[in-house]
């Protein structure tokens, strides 16, 4: 069944004519090409657009190799552009394999230090040439953030925009699959996550497979290759420890203890956080800060790394640690960041008595911050409700805010939104994905609240 990934095509349709160079960024094998190849195309000629006025070319293909040089590319593309003043699409595919050549006739070895960035000619000389030509609307896909997201705003500045694709949520994986119980789904989508080949095989046997051969055909020869390094030893026990803790507060110095105590491999805090850098860049994990809530601060480390779909995740522990608690947080981070959400990871830091009377210092996590402009949403997930006293322990850390902020405990389950004598609302993580509407309301009141609040 084909997902049509509204969300993300939306924005694509909405962004047409603007000017500015469209780039859709994610994990590869997300499904980047088949929103712009596929869906956006076919958006395209449903509107009446000639067919011919829109050219792809994709870089990943072999035959297409000769077209990562700039200046050949830019010639390509320029010879297939209609003169009839009508709009011409432009897609390219994986546009960080475009490589960076010298200027004709400069010699790098005359060229200050300082300078030679500009001595090269890059891909993003030419998005900014062709965005330039009239009626030529440009649309881009790229695996890797740190040549691509972080760059729109220094190399593009206010010449691109990014649009961040994700492997397919919930709610899409409904879509996809034939589930008539979504309590079922969850569990599956817990197991498998939301790759797209993966949600499309036949069997779970083939599912794991594609899944596992992702990293090591793919993630982890990218990886080596980008950022030329001579061994794959040290990539692949950091993603294997990496993956363990997700949901769990590290830092690169115990992550770099987990690897040493094996006593086959032995590195460093420094080569552990550079990996950890190669990882979110690669958008294999991101990188969730740690807010202290009555400090106002952030805090650099611990901090929680967070797997762009659990899926891979579990493949590349080989299905050995399918922990829900941890998974289903999972789940939620990554709903709350494709929402479009800002979303940190808190503490409260209180004194207490402890038993002797003594004056002590105790912290206390909330999973998730949302931070909504001058707005805040805090999250708890919980998978488990039953034991007892779970309870208090899930929202003593919502109390001690002391804040008047909202708070929300999401639990497993169809439990429909309710508050408890708190005011702390309480909601199944089924209903919670699938209905946007019980996040978004909660801030838009928020918001409108905080608005009478400055009126008065």
């Amino acid at each position: 069944m084909k997902v049509k990934r509204e969300r993300y095509l939306s924005r694509l349709i909405a962004r047409k004519h603007d000017g500015l160079v469209k780039i859709v960024t994610g994990i590869r094998r997300c499904g980047k090409s088949f929103l712009l190849f596929n869906l956006f195309r076919e958006h395209l000629i449903s509107e009446g657009v000639d067919p011919g006025h829109i050219i792809g070319v994709d870089l990943e293909s072999k035959e297409n190799a000769h077209l990562r040089n700039p200046n050949k590319l830019f010639d390509f593309i320029v010879s297939l552009l209609p003169d009839d003043g009508k709009w011409t699409y432009v897609f390219i595919d994986e546009v960080q394999m475009c490589r960076k050549v010298l200027q004709p006739g400069v010699k790098l070895r005359d060229v200050a230090p300082e300078d030679r960035q500009d001595a090269y000619i890059t891909f993003y000389d030419i998005l900014n040439s062709l965005r330039k030509k009239p009626n030529v609307d440009v649309y881009v896909t790229g695996s890797n953030s740190k040549l691509l997201s972080k760059d729109v705003a220094t190399n593009f500045r206010d010449r691109g925009v990014e649009i961040r694709l994700h492997p397919f949520s919930f709610a899409e994986y409904l879509q996809a699959t034939e589930y008539a119980d979504k309590s079922e789904a969850l569990s599956a989508y817990m197991i498998w996550g939301g790759m797209p080949v993966a949600v499309m095989e036949a069997d779970d046997v083939a599912r794991a497979e594609y899944l596992k051969s992702l990293f090591s055909k793919v993630y982890i020869k990218d990886i080596i290759e980008r950022n030329h390094l001579r061994t794959d030893a040290i990539c692949e026990s950091v993603l294997d420890v990496v993956s363990s803790s997700v949901g769990s507060l590290t830092n690169p110095n115990k992550l770099a203890n987990t690897i040493n105590s094996r006593g086959v491999l032995k590195t460093a805090e420094p080569t552990v956080k550079t990996y950890l850098d190669y990882f979110v860049d690669s958008f294999l994990f991101a990188k969730a800060a740690r807010y202290e809530v009555r400090g106002r601060k952030y805090l650099l480390y611990p901090c929680k790394y967070y797997a762009e779909d659990v899926g891979l995740r579990n493949a590349r522990l080989n299905f050995r640690e399918v922990e829900p608690t941890y998974l289903m947080e999972n789940i939620i981070y990554n709903e709350l960041v494709l929402r479009g959400y800002n979303v940190d990871v808190g503490v409260v830091d209180v004194n207490r008595r402890d038993d002797g009377g003594k004056m002590v210092s105790c912290r206390y996590e909330i999973d998730f911050i949302v931070n909504a402009g001058f707005n805040k949403v805090y999250i708890q997930s919980a998978y488990d409700m039953s034991r007892p006293g779970k309870a208090k322990q899930e929202t003593r850390s919502l109390k001690l805010t002391a804040d008047f902020f909202q708070k929300i405990v999401v639990e497993y389950g169809y439990g429909q939104l309710r508050p408890d004598e708190d005011g702390i609302l309480h909601v199944g993580v089924i209903p919670f994905l699938l209905d946007f509407s019980i996040l978004d309301g909660i801030i838009k009141v928020a918001k409108s609240s905080q608005r009478r609040m400055v009126e008065a």
